[in-house]
């Protein structure tokens, strides 16, 4: 029983981290406007993909987790 309330805590503290990130990424510089995303604008018809942003991302939260889990 103890082990899932550690595992809620956690997932609490996780929850919470993403709140307080989806908050201020608008306030990052770049973040979403980098050289690679691919934006195609028509009339009626927007389509963007953020695929160099993503794998920003994406590198910086396995260096995260790689340290985390050495430790």
């Amino acid at each position: 029983m103890q082990e899932i309330g550690k595992a809620l805590i956690i997932f609490g503290i996780i929850l919470v981290g993403l709140g307080v990130l989806l908050t201020f990424v608008n306030k990052i510089p770049y973040l979403g406007r980098l050289p690679g995303d691919i934006l195609v604008e028509k009339k009626n018809f927007t389509f963007y993909f953020p695929i160099t942003t993503s794998i920003l991302i994406s590198i910086v939260l396995s260096i995260i987790f790689w340290l985390w889990s050495r430790r």
